[in-house]
């Protein structure tokens, strides 16, 4: 597996991170369920200040500003860590 598949992107309607991120997470075809951290107390309370936000499981992996590049380090700190599996 290249990634895992159940990660939450935390975003915000209207954040011009959050679409960037957004963007990124297309481009690289990494499958993701968006949730808006407006519409759920919980994720409000945790990240209202910090969107986007990306989560595997309660783990933050990434928050803020990111892109492309980002998601790639990311990608290969993932792969690493499985051993190279593909």
């Amino acid at each position: 597996m290249l990634f895992p598949m159940d990660l939450v992107f935390v975003t915000r309607e209207g954040c011009g991170l959050c679409e960037k991120a957004e963007r990124a997470l297309w481009t690289l075809g990494i499958p993701y369920v968006r949730r808006d951290v407006d519409r759920d107390p919980e994720l409000f309370r945790l990240y209202t200040l910090r969107v986007p936000v990306l989560l595997l499981g309660e783990e933050v992996l990434l928050e803020g500003a990111f892109g492309e590049k980002d998601l790639l380090a990311l990608m290969e700190r993932w792969q690493e860590s499985k051993g190279g599996e593909a």
